[in-house]
């Protein structure tokens, strides 16, 4: 929609009245902390509240939300510790002498996550108070569209007036509607801190979530197998899901699709039988497993927080809320985060969002969120990065006869000399709208350092960069990076898109 006459700002309500706060923000993540402070550094009273509900394992965590405690943080963490596993066998090709049977100790790195978490929890706390922002660890529910109550671990109960309210509660992983889901199985809410190694797992779902946890046990050592009812990676380019699910089956994570359980029991032993519909022959299939790890989705934290008290509309299928801009249906109450509908659900995008919204309550700005060139990675155990476009939308959007996909495999460098690394399984290719000069609108790429290598080019297809800019770009040689600024071949030609050379 056009902002040019976008009243940006709630203005119907005197900003003075009977409010214990100018602002509150609901739900302490990443985006609501980052909202909380960025108000307070404006001059305002605010106030935050978080408060975990245990996973039904009974997991619970600190302030900081899904990617400090259960996501981004400990996932890459978890992540680096498979990639130093999988770069040991390439340390004797390089000359270092090495024992035969490294073994991986799951309780020493367990530890060293929880520790770095446990210090940005404190962290956090800490940085609160010297913004002066006011924090309750108390779960909030709407009582009325200008007020809540907060309930403490200990039942205590105080209700809390504002002026404006920012709900930014996140979302929890889903369980299947099956016998034994909850009662046995895990979620992304517990991997991280399991205190005894998973052993054989089954990761059910074929989300982000999904594959990279099957990649980081699978190089931590363990046997992996993932169940996907469909396609790998919904949402993403579809070509790059294929060769990451073909990258993963090749190191040997056994993919069992497509297939839907049906039921989870557990034997007296305390292994786990999960048991699945083929939906080739439509057959029963079990299996024992240590562990079997749920990740197929998220739901929005939004059903039980009293937004019906406070009038907020919310999509009745997916639980989230519809914005405008982060406002809502009731002008001073805004969302941002996991919970919004049709948007991306990331932690630097829900961090964005609340700097902005604040800086426009209180500091007239009027910059909007960027929705569409979006950054990101997936840490499977062959990176992706991708900004803009999937190939499938760009299609949808400008129509296959107005783009061009310039793409090219590669082996990087420090791959050449391990013949135990494949070829032609590293890609990256750029799409272009021809219509508007070969803009860039569209980044992919699938290697080694993916995400360090997507966020510096989002930088220049931000800027509105085309195919020229990018090929007249000097490479830094001999890098991964430089491929991006040697594409020469489009799918349309049909010439071959592997590459021989340095």
């Amino acid at each position: 929609m056009s902002t040019n006459n976008y009243n940006w700002i709630d203005d119907n309500e005197p900003e003075q009245g009977e409010y214990d706060f100018d602002l509150f923000v609901i739900g302490g993540g990443s985006g609501g902390l980052a909202c909380s402070k960025e108000a307070a550094i404006l001059g305002k009273k605010v106030g935050v509240c978080d408060f975990v509900v245990p996973s039904p394992q009974g997991t619970k965590w600190g302030l900081g939300g899904t990617c400090v405690n259960v996501g981004c943080i400990p996932k890459k963490l978890y992540h680096q510790g498979a990639l130093i596993g999988e770069t040991l066998h390439d340390a004797k090709i390089y000359g270092w002498q090495l024992p035969d049977n490294i073994q991986h100790n799951w309780q020493q790195l367990c530890g060293v996550v929880q520790d770095h978490i446990g210090s940005l929890n404190w962290a956090y706390k800490t940085e609160l108070r010297s913004k002066t922002v006011q924090y309750f660890n108390s779960y909030a529910v709407f009582i009325d569209a200008h007020t809540i109550e907060l309930t403490d671990i200990k039942k205590n109960k105080q209700q809390i007036r504002s002026r404006r309210f920012v709900i930014a509660t996140g979302g929890r992983p889903k369980y299947p509607d099956i016998p034994g889901a909850r009662e046995f199985g895990i979620t992304s809410d517990d991997i991280f801190s399991l205190s005894n190694a998973p052993g054989k797992t089954l990761v059910v779902g074929a989300s982000y979530v999904a594959l990279e946890c099957a990649g980081f046990l699978k190089g931590l050592g363990f046997d992996v197998s993932v169940m996907a009812r469909s396609i790998l990676l919904r949402g993403f380019d579809q070509q790059i899901a294929e060769m990451i699910g073909n990258y993963m089956q090749r190191i040997g994570i056994k993919f069992i699709k497509p297939a839907i359980p049906s039921k989870i029991e557990k034997q007296s032993d305390s292994k786990l039988v999960a048991s699945w519909q083929d939906e080739s022959t439509k057959q029963i299939v079990s299996e024992t497993f240590d562990t079997i790890l749920f990740a197929i989705g998220r739901d929005a934290e939004t059903t039980k927080i009293g937004l019906d008290k406070a009038g907020v509309q919310v999509d009745n299928v997916t639980g989230k809320i519809p914005t405008i801009h982060e406002r809502t249906n009731v002008p001073h109450i805004y969302a941002i985060g996991d919970i919004l509908l049709a948007k991306p659900e990331l932690t630097p995008v829900a961090i964005q969002a609340g700097r902005f919204l604040a800086r426009r309550l209180y500091s007239n700005s009027r910059l909007p969120m960027d929705y569409i060139n979006v950054p990101t990675a997936v840490f499977t155990p062959i990176e992706y990065g991708a900004c803009g476009y999937s190939e499938e939308d760009a299609i949808k959007q400008f129509g296959e006869q107005n783009i061009d996909v310039y793409h090219s495999y590669y082996k990087p460098l420090e791959w050449k000399v391990c013949e135990h690394r494949p070829n032609n399984v590293c890609y990256t290719k750029i799409i272009v709208n021809k219509l508007d000069n070969q803009r860039v609108i569209g980044f992919h790429l699938l290697g080694p350092n993916a995400g360090e290598i997507t966020q510096g080019f989002a930088v220049a297809i931000k800027a509105g960069a085309t195919y020229e800019i990018f090929s007249n770009t000097i490479g830094i040689h001999p890098t991964t990076a430089e491929e991006v600024t040697d594409l020469s071949v489009t799918k349309s030609s049909g010439k071959s898109a592997e590459k021989a050379g340095c």
